[in-house]
């Protein structure tokens, strides 16, 4: 089981992440962790599913206008 300490700082409150779990996130201070609800409960995760979103539609651009992006590079 994980544990995370609720912490007042503050007006707000900080949640400590234990060094083990930084570690299989790949995550360090500074980097943000994005929260995603589940139907289980909360997913925290350092992936961003709107960039990934954003990702998808200029992987699909890049693939559909090769020909034109490869001139343009020229």
């Amino acid at each position: 089981m994980l544990e995370f300490k609720l912490r007042k700082a503050g007006n707000s409150v900080v949640a400590t992440i234990p060094k083990e779990i930084l570690g299989q996130l790949n995550v360090k201070e500074g980097d943000t962790l994005f929260g995603i609800q589940t139907r289980d409960g909360v997913l925290l995760t350092p992936y961003d599913p709107e960039l990934a979103e954003y990702m998808e539609i200029a992987r699909d651009i890049m693939a559909r206008d090769r020909e034109a992006l490869r001139e343009l590079a020229k």
